[in-house]
């Protein structure tokens, strides 16, 4: 029988939960009596893993898009800018680093100035002044520039528990989410194999929705468990499978923050250092294969120096891969319960917003017509999920690094066909922005350019010489570059002094 979508059940809290609640519901105006209707339900008794604390630059629109104002995030949040990533250590492991900024290159489109550089390896700094702006720890914009602006593309970092905490009351109090507290307890299907309704814990309230989105992390209750989707592993791609995660304290209340994620490469595996306003997150992603719990430990104390004295390190244990399918049947799964890889590039939050964006802009008028439209988001997030796996593996196998570790990364049968293609491909003339699938791409080729160039990978421009004729265009670009850096060094703000300065304005 064919049913009008009219119930929207999101089950599971946190980040995954409240944004998608968010993202749907402010899209079918649930706060409206004609709206569609958002019902989430969160188990008061599960506590929420929150180590995701960078995200990406789509963050800036999903947070226009649900109507949260900037300077409340960063209030409530311990909120700091993202400008990119700094890889230190990966490539030699000789203090050698290079930056993914998220401002694309000088004349990107027009122009590639990889074949005009003497060293592939100064990409970024030559192409790009948010390298020396992100080296000095500066913020994107000027006081004068508005919410949302900025001379420099940029995402954020925060506390995942607060932003949760602060979507939830938005949901509630804004975009008109119906907030259920309780544990499910017992999932009934119907004859034709969907959920048809969910009974909770030590109450006699049954959840009843059209559409239900699994936001239940690693445990996966409705898509994993229930409807029995199998989980692909990518354990045999990329190693790692643990982590340790520290608060750490700033050493003095006005401690420069750095306005990027730093990912700090070790022996067998790397440490993120993510500065927040208030404190640091750190911790070290590994292999256990590898590494022992201890000597990852080591390894983070080691890093942090002073600075880890007193701390306790948690450990967690993650599983690398995706579902085969994400949205069976009447259920989509967003969020840890549809797949997981380690934080390299923060894809997590981003791939939930996107989940959560195809859900809402494509939503089902009527039962009739979900499968077509799960098929659709099932094939693009697939593809998604092969190129965020392309993307991580880049940064692992181009390493020169000696460790038996890093060593294996670089084996053949590690690396994914679609990779190795691609570095075919790229070994003659470089990432080009026709090779990518323009809306269905997380990352563009500038990203591509940023990480292959910055680990040394340098195309033999030789072969198709004749192709590089923009030598003056070229030298004018790098000109330019050089001038807007210096520009900005001189006008932009230190990243913590700018935060200050706008909230103190944004007081009231």
């Amino acid at each position: 029988m064919n049913k009008t979508i009219k119930t929207v059940a999101v089950i599971g809290g946190g980040t995954a939960g409240w944004l998608s609640a968010a993202i749907i519901a402010s899209h079918h105006q649930s706060q409206n009596g004609d709206g569609l209707k958002v019902m989430l339900v969160e188990s008061s008794d599960i506590p929420t893993i929150g180590v995701g604390e960078g995200t990406w630059p789509t963050m800036k629109n999903t947070l226009q898009q649900i109507g949260l104002r900037e300077v409340d995030v960063f209030k409530a949040c311990n909120a700091t800018f993202k400008q990119g990533g700094k890889f230190v250590n990966w490539t030699h492991g000789n203090n050698d680093f290079y930056y993914h900024p998220f401002t694309v290159p000088l004349g990107y489109g027009r122009i590639d100035l990889a074949p005009y550089l003497d060293n592939v390896e100064n990409y970024a700094q030559q192409t790009n002044f948010q390298h020396d702006i992100c080296e000095e720890n500066l913020a994107p914009r000027s006081i004068t520039q508005g919410e949302y602006q900025g001379d420099c593309n940029y995402a954020y970092h925060f506390d995942a528990g607060a932003f949760a905490d602060l979507l939830k009351q938005h949901c509630k109090n804004n975009l008109g989410v119906e907030h259920i507290i309780g544990t499910v307890d017992k999932v009934k299907l119907d004859n034709s194999g969907e959920i048809n309704e969910l009974t909770l814990k030590d109450s006699t309230h049954t959840i009843n929705a059209d559409l239900y989105i699994d936001c239940t992390g690693f445990s996966s209750l409705l898509l994993g468990q229930t409807l029995n989707v199998p989980f692909k592993k990518i354990d045999h791609v990329l190693f790692n499978d643990s982590a340790l995660a520290m608060k750490v304290p700033y050493g003095e209340d006005d401690q420069s923050i750095a306005s990027h994620t730093i990912a700090t490469a070790q022996n067998a595996g790397w440490i993120w250092d993510i500065g927040l306003t208030d404190r640091r997150g750190v911790g070290h992603v590994y292999s256990s294969k590898f590494l022992s719990d201890d000597e990852a430990e080591e390894n983070l104390r080691n890093y942090l120096g002073d600075a880890a004295k007193g701390l306790t390190a948690r450990k967690i244990s993650f599983e690398s891969g995706y579902r085969e399918k994400f949205w069976h049947k009447n259920c989509v799964a967003i969020g840890m319960s549809a797949g997981f890889v380690e934080p390299l590039e923060a894809t997590a939050i981003m791939l939930v917003e996107i989940s959560a964006r195809f859900v809402a802009e494509h939503m089902p008028t009527d039962t009739q017509v979900m499968p077509i439209i799960a098929k659709r988001f099932n094939e693009q997030m697939d593809y998604r999920w092969q190129r965020i796996i392309d993307f991580l593996k880049l940064h692992y196998m181009l390493s020169k690094r000696p460790e038996p570790y890093w060593q294996a990364h670089v084996k053949p049968e590690t690396i994914p066909q679609s990779l190795q293609e691609d570095l075919l491909v790229w070994g003659g003339r470089g990432p080009l922005i026709q090779d990518f699938h323009g809306s269905l791409e997380l990352f563009p080729a500038a990203s591509y350019q940023y990480v292959l160039y910055g680990m040394g990978f340098k195309p033999d421009f030789t072969k198709q010489a004749y192709l590089y004729t923009q030598h003056t265009q070229a030298k004018q670009i790098i000109e330019r570059n050089t001038q807007l850096t210096q520009q900005m060094l001189q006008t932009l703000p230190p990243h913590r002094a700018y935060i200050n300065q706008w909230l103190a304005a944004n007081s009231i």
